[in-house]
């Protein structure tokens, strides 16, 4: 499968070193947290707040390199977001097999009202498909307004 003449792999490829960026920080915030620093330095190393950032770079990629169009903003939209999740969830799981907290499920960061399995099933579920729903739009919006823009490559867009 190809969107815009490009594959799968040209999307990862693309992505990589973002991926590497969101993994760097989900690592951060867990060693931050296991060494004991207060809570709002913490909160600052967010693979919430990370995504979405890693998918307007993802853009920016897409526009200047002339990549592809807004499916393919869509496909690493959802690639982003499902590593983003994919790592959040290896987290969890940590804890369930090992009993051992971490910064993914202590209780001022986590829903206490549902099960591990029940939290792990909302990253996979909804956790990818918002993070996919508003990076995709937030990357067509940026892809679209990097477009209007007068000027040399915008103009060799076609």
């Amino acid at each position: 499968m190809k969107i815009n003449g490009r594959g799968l792999g040209d999307h990862l490829h693309l992505i990589t070193p973002l991926c590497g960026l969101i993994a760097a920080v989900w690592a951060l915030r867990m060693i931050l947290a296991a060494a004991g620093v207060p809570l709002g330095l913490v909160k600052v190393f967010s693979v919430t707040v990370a995504t979405p950032f890693t998918v307007l770079v993802a853009v920016m990629l897409i526009y200047v390199r002339r990549f592809g169009s807004y499916t393919n903003v869509a496909l690493v939209a959802f690639l982003l977001s499902g590593w983003a999740q994919l790592l959040v969830v290896a987290a969890i799981a940590f804890t369930a097999l090992t009993q051992r907290q971490n910064i993914y499920t202590a209780p001022e960061f986590s829903m206490n009202q549902f099960s591990l399995t029940q939290h792990i099933l909302g990253h996979l579920t909804f956790g990818i498909g918002f993070g996919t729903i508003f990076g995709t739009l937030m990357g067509w919006l940026l892809l679209w307004m990097l477009r209007q823009l007068p000027g040399e490559i915008s103009s060799q867009k076609k």
